[in-house]
């Protein structure tokens, strides 16, 4: 159970303040019941390893029941990748945000406004590449060859996305997910606001979806 709670706060300080921390204790703890059903000492697994894996997929199970945004702001999102796949495609270049609002005839200011809005939906990145296949950790079968090879080639195409970032948006991911830093902490290592963190962040995101998106259709072809 410590183990779990240590989960639940550790995911709870990325998500909007409208997740409370008993339901994600309450979805872990879940997730850990069905690790103990589950686990087979055999597999040189330690039960810890295998329970924390468990009760992170049933807390990313549980968020994705839930949706926080506006449609209004998911179609807004989406446009925001579209128009920077289409800069990326044109440029062959990361945009800049300036180009990328051009792009959606927005202002500026206004574009960065919707960049905060939408933070507020993203999960962590990994989980969002992922989300249509479901989580591996969770999953029943997670231990299938083709489950590990589907994981294996996402990870794969995903580090190529972040390498391909402009520097200070890799930094912060760096940053808020290996150093597991929060926004006001990242914040004060890049020298900007924690509101411009959220925007940076969710501009990431959409560069990502964006490269992960044409990694998709180039593996397909």
């Amino acid at each position: 159970m410590p183990l779990v709670r240590r989960q639940a706060l550790s995911l709870q300080v990325r998500l909007p303040a409208s997740i409370e921390l008993d339901d994600l204790i309450q979805a872990g703890t879940v997730g850990l019941l069905e690790a103990l059903s589950r686990f087979d000492a055999s597999q040189g697994a330690s039960f810890a390893t295998f329970a924390s894996q468990r009760i992170r997929g049933a807390m990313m199970d549980e968020l994705r029941t839930r949706d926080w945004l506006p449609r209004s702001v998911r179609r807004a999102s989406r446009s925001v990748d579209e128009a920077v796949r289409r800069l990326e495609q044109r440029l062959g270049r990361a945009p800049e945000e300036t180009e990328i609002a051009g792009e959606l005839d927005m202002a500026l200011a206004d574009y960065q406004k919707l960049l905060h809005d939408t933070n507020n939906g993203y999960l962590l990145p990994y989980e969002e590449v992922v989300a249509d296949s479901g989580e591996p950790a969770a999953s029943a079968d997670a231990g299938l060859p083709f489950n590990a090879l589907l994981d294996r080639q996402q990870r794969a195409r995903l580090t190529a996305a972040i390498d391909a970032l402009p520097e200070r948006e890799k930094l912060l991911m760096a940053l808020y997910y290996q150093e597991e830093l929060n926004l006001k902490e990242v914040g004060a290592v890049l020298g900007v606001t924690e509101s411009r963190v959220s925007q940076l962040h969710s501009q990431a995101v959409s560069r990502l979806r964006a490269k992960l998106h044409e990694s998709a259709r180039s593996t397909d072809i």
